[in-house]
């Protein structure tokens, strides 16, 4: 037997041991979520304290305890020393009494007549810089404040799913994310039938998973053929059709892109009406941000001249994971500021344990119960990601004219 020989046998028994651990760690990670989870079991949502409710229904905390005392509205729950919350649901009723009793104030942020569909991409090039953290926060916020919310998980790595508890590996079968609205052959079937509801009320999302990344392995072999016709048709158009077949059901689109510059992500900034740039304030960081853009504005200046749409409402830089008391962090973002001006958002995204310890259980900030952090902790984080996500809205009502 040759050394040829040999090596190639070794490489054949590589593959089947990367197989077969594959395989096992499957079917452990299987069973374990059987033990932990009941086939038919549902994400839950914590109920919304009083304040809380207040804040996401755009009124005071006396108003809304008021309204309680007085039995109006959906009557929140009461523990016996008189605290009181709302569910997920109740905010919702809630939200539309104030709109049917108010006098012309507008309680429902729905878009209205003339006002768009906005589609939001959240984008970079490197993993790691918060775009499934921001794209979750995001959209469940928009939810809560009363808007008819999409989230779309455009990662293989499928965060963004298991953030709404759907296990990429478990719960999403074949055709079962975006890749079955957009791909090139008679397989393809309506978004709507892809959609799926999570355990926010006005929030809904299309799962991720492996099987995206066909699209990336289809999209070169159909160009390459120069076909015509419906599976010739240019790829970026794609998913913006997908959308906009759904539409009429959603005012914001949310999507989590994949942290590289491939067909998906062009894709999602074609369609896009809005881009979000997220970027952590390191040096590593901005140099990888800065090869991004470089390779970004070469690639959408040859889809234009190819037909794609790059008209975008607004297009902002998000810092993510700031340390206000790191010097170099301070600096490097007063850099991004004097560079970018106004197009990076006056808030940042601050970094802190609460945010990575409930992305450890797959949680957000608007999930996890406050009592399991210090007070301090959970309310300087909360409070800087309302007001990203406050900054971030009020760039969309712009858009709508508001």
């Amino acid at each position: 037997m040759n050394m040829a020989t040999t090596f190639g046998q070794a490489i054949s028994e590589v593959d089947q041991l990367i197989i077969g651990q594959a395989h096992e760690l499957s079917d452990k990670l299987k069973q374990h979520r059987l033990e932990m989870f009941p086939p038919v079991a549902q994400k839950s949502l914590r109920q919304f304290q009083l304040s809380e409710a207040a804040r996401f229904l755009g009124v005071t905390s006396g108003y809304l305890r008021n309204l309680s005392l007085e039995s109006k509205g959906p009557l929140p729950q009461v523990t016996p020393s008189g605290r009181r919350s709302y569910t997920a649901e109740q905010l919702q009723e809630m939200r539309a009494y104030l709109e049917q009793n108010s006098r012309g104030q507008r309680y429902v942020p729905r878009r209205r007549n003339g006002e768009h569909l906005q589609v939001i991409a959240v984008v970079n090039f490197k993993g790691g810089s918060g775009k499934t953290t921001t794209t979750a926060h995001l959209a469940q916020h928009l939810a809560l404040t009363g808007h008819r919310v999409l989230a779309v998980d455009l990662d293989p790595q499928a965060s963004l799913s298991a953030i709404h508890g759907f296990q990429p590996e478990f719960d999403v079968d074949e055709n079962e994310t975006l890749y079955g609205a957009i791909r090139y052959d008679d397989q393809r079937r309506p978004l709507k039938e892809i959609i799926r509801k999570t355990n926010f009320p006005g929030l809904d999302i299309v799962p991720g998973n492996l099987e995206l990344m066909e699209f990336e392995h289809d999209t070169p072999r159909i160009l390459a053929q120069g076909n015509s016709g419906d599976y010739g048709r240019i790829f970026f158009a794609r998913l913006d059709e997908a959308l906009s077949s759904v539409a009429d059901d959603y005012d914001v689109v949310v999507i989590d892109c994949p942290p590289q510059l491939g067909f998906l992500t062009m894709s999602a900034i074609c369609g896009a009406t809005a881009a979000l740039i997220t970027v952590h304030p390191q040096m590593l960081d901005v140099m990888s941000m800065c090869q991004f853009l470089q390779m970004l504005g070469e690639v959408l200046n040859t889809l234009k001249s190819a037909g794609g749409n790059m008209n975008l409402d607004w297009l902002r830089y998000l810092v993510t994971r700031y340390d206000p008391a790191d010097g170099p962090q301070t600096q490097m973002v007063a850099f991004m500021r004097s560079l970018f001006k106004q197009h990076v958002l006056t808030n940042p995204m601050v970094r802190s344990v609460a945010i990575a310890d409930a992305a450890l259980t797959n949680q957000t900030l608007y999930e996890v119960e406050r009592s399991q952090f210090t007070r301090a902790t959970y309310d300087r984080a909360l409070e800087s990601m309302e007001a990203v996500n406050t900054e971030i809205v009020e760039l969309i009502h712009k858009a709508w004219g508001r």
